[in-house]
């Protein structure tokens, strides 16, 4: 899984450092603090502490950007329609287009909100191996049936994309053009899904039997043994001291 959530989970920063259950306890709640906020004058410092944070862990902007791409579609369907539709102070108008105030400032909020979350939370993912990560939620009390399916899911996501990407190309290879949307082809890409998903559920069976055989649900868990320094704590506190910080100004500015 090289292309991975945790492709750069062995670079060494700070953050890659970090014992993993205070790291998730520490971002988790910078995340909500993040989704509590809805005073505009609070978004620059939001900005400000997400680049600090990224800086710190020292993954590549490349790494941020791709995961941005896929949000991105759903962002620019928001940013289509919201400052168009929502309040009823029109700051610009061409014909019966309405730029709307109301509407603009919301579209900030949400956007600006929404990749503070996305870039905290790859940090929070992609500076630990996903197993560790997983192991450490196991740690903090997370259900095992609930830590085994996120593991597997994880696990036949990358997987998944890997068949589609091989399928994909052995189609061009036999001249297949995705581009000529005709109902040849779009027969071609219904053939395509359902082999994928006949696949997937197959692999899934095998997976199971053999987890089965190797005595999954019988064999005690090993406990993964996380080491917890001063530094740590030091982190720890300092995430959690910034996340109520957020809160606390939200409260003090919306009264």
């Amino acid at each position: 899984m090289t292309r991975g959530l945790d492709a750069y989970a062995y670079l060494k920063s700070p953050i890659h450092r970090w014992e993993v259950r205070c790291k998730l306890v520490s971002l988790l709640a910078l995340i909500f603090a993040f989704a509590f906020v809805q005073q505009l004058i609070l978004l620059p410092a939001m900005v400000v502490v997400t680049l600090i944070y990224y800086g710190i862990s020292r993954l590549p902007v490349a790494f941020l950007l791709k995961r941005l791409r896929y949000p991105g579609f759903f962002l620019a369907a928001i940013a289509i329609l919201l400052p168009f539709s929502v309040g009823d102070t029109v700051i610009w108008q061409a014909g019966f287009l309405a730029l709307r105030q109301e509407g603009l400032l919301a579209l900030i909020l949400i956007i600006t909100r929404f990749l503070c979350i996305l870039t905290v939370g790859l940090i929070l993912f992609g500076t630990a191996p996903f197993l560790t990560s997983i192991k450490a939620m196991r740690e903090l009390g997370l259900p095992a049936v609930l830590a085994d399916m996120t593991l597997l899911s994880y696990r036949y996501i990358e997987q998944f994309g890997e068949d589609l990407r091989r399928m994909q190309t052995a189609m061009r290879l036999r001249g297949f053009r995705v581009n000529n949307l005709s109902r040849r082809n779009l027969t071609v890409l219904a053939s395509l899904i359902g082999s994928l998903l006949v696949r997937s559920y197959d692999q899934s069976q095998q997976v199971y039997q053999a987890m089965i055989l190797r005595g999954y649900g019988c064999v005690p868990r090993r406990r993964q043994r996380f080491k917890t320094h001063a530094s740590d704590l030091v982190a720890l506190v300092v995430t959690c001291f910034v996340a109520i910080g957020f809160v606390v100004a939200e409260i003090v500015l919306a009264s």
